[in-house]
């Protein structure tokens, strides 16, 4: 995709183009706001991940940026990654794309906000997962339900057992099950669960307290207190990558989970 056009970043202008299609990038002095467009579940494509990875690397380059808020356009976040893009021929391009984004995200200095309503499931949920604060509507709905497609979540699986404890994120992960806000913020998932009416809000407090401080305290502060740090997150993560695609992407269940996905069936389970 080409670069964003040029824009007055002072007076916050909204960066939109014909080739940025998936998402909009808004900056407005020291808080970058990203919102994801791909209505109306904000599945997150291929070509969405490319404008994710060029917005993130844009935001870096810009010093004054201290606070990046991501987003959902409308009433979800993400219901995921794309599960057309987890056939043999696009997986490892795809799993590459989106782990860039994941990982420009440990990575950046900046502080990162999640501000979840409706659907946070599958890569959306480790999108959300892996920002330093987050915060839910009571009634969203998270989830991991890669395993019900004969798959599993790379990102999850990697760093979700830091956040939530080891037996909080195998129930997760190994049952694909759904749960709201209210519990995910119980359990540490997210920092709050609100009313629809409050998230924004809630939101807007935080970036008001965190614009108070130091923005280099804020830099050294977050380096500190990182639950995993990003070495041991990139080998994990990079481990969990290499048995995704050496050893899942081989068997028949998980063809037969992402077959009968896009068919709107019942998988056959084979055990192989």
């Amino acid at each position: 995709m080409g670069d964003f056009p040029e824009r007055d970043i002072a007076k916050g202008m909204k960066l939109t183009g014909t080739e940025v299609e998936r998402l909009s990038l808004e900056i407005r002095g020291h808080v970058a706001r990203v919102t994801l467009r791909n209505p109306p579940l904000n599945i997150i494509d291929i070509p969405m991940m490319d404008e994710l990875a060029s917005a993130f690397a844009e935001i870096e380059a810009q010093l004054e940026v201290s606070i990046i808020v991501i987003r959902g356009e409308g009433n979800c976040f993400s219901a995921g990654v794309d599960v057309a893009a987890h056939t043999p021929d696009k997986v490892v391009s795809m799993l590459e794309k989106f782990h860039r984004v994941i990982r420009s995200l440990i990575a950046t200095k900046k502080v990162t906000i999640a501000a979840v309503q409706g659907h946070c499931l599958g890569g959306g949920a480790e999108l959300a997962m892996v920002c330093d604060l987050v915060y839910t509507t009571e009634d969203a709905q998270w989830g991991f339900p890669e395993i019900q497609l004969g798959c599993f979540p790379p990102v999850a699986v990697t760093a979700l057992s830091a956040l939530i404890g080891q037996k909080r994120a195998s129930d997760l992960i190994l049952t694909g099950r759904t749960i709201r806000g209210v519990e995910a913020a119980a359990i540490g998932l997210a920092n709050s669960a609100v009313t629809e009416t409050q998230l924004e809000n809630t939101v807007d407090e935080t970036i008001k307290r965190l614009s108070a401080l130091s923005p280099a305290a804020l830099v050294l502060a977050k380096k500190a207190i990182y639950a995993w740090d990003s070495m041991h997150f990139d080998k994990g993560l990079t481990r969990s990558e290499k048995i995704y695609l050496d050893e899942l992407m081989k068997t028949e269940d998980a063809n037969e989970g992402i077959r009968a996905f896009m068919e709107k069936r019942q998988p056959r389970w084979s055990g192989r």
